[in-house]
């Protein structure tokens, strides 16, 4: 299994960014795939999920009207997860992650999730 993740960056306060996060290998079918934001002290906020079929999206309070998550499954062996981020405030500054689970959770923890992508970090400065 492999979570391939692109995107990211460093923004002012108010712009957008995208993530990306390119699933390959998963056996399970209608998995769920999360962004989850690692703050200091590696603590884990839940930010967004939706199920591999594109459908059922769901947004933490703290990003909901400024996030939009999406999955793209044109292709047959990727399916291709984004997070559209804008109107960013300097709070969204963190290391993003992508995580496939196998239920609907607000991740919290490494083990709500079987798979994971590296991260990749987004800085908004103000």
């Amino acid at each position: 299994v492999l979570l391939a993740q692109s995107g990211g960056g460093t923004v002012q306060s108010g712009e957008s960014l995208r993530l990306t996060c390119a699933v390959s290998g998963v056996t399970f079918s209608n998995y769920y795939i999360n962004w989850v934001r690692e703050g200091p002290g590696a603590v884990l906020e839940w930010v967004s999920g939706i199920r591999s079929d594109d459908s059922a999206p769901r947004y933490s309070d703290s990003v909901k009207g400024r996030f939009n998550v999406s999955v793209d499954k044109s292709r047959s062996t990727v399916e291709t997860a984004y997070l559209d981020m804008s109107n960013l405030k300097s709070e969204d500054t963190y290391l993003y992650y992508c995580a496939v689970c196998k239920d609907a959770v607000m991740v919290t923890r490494t083990v709500d999730c079987s798979y994971w992508g590296l991260g990749t970090r987004v800085t908004v400065s103000s």
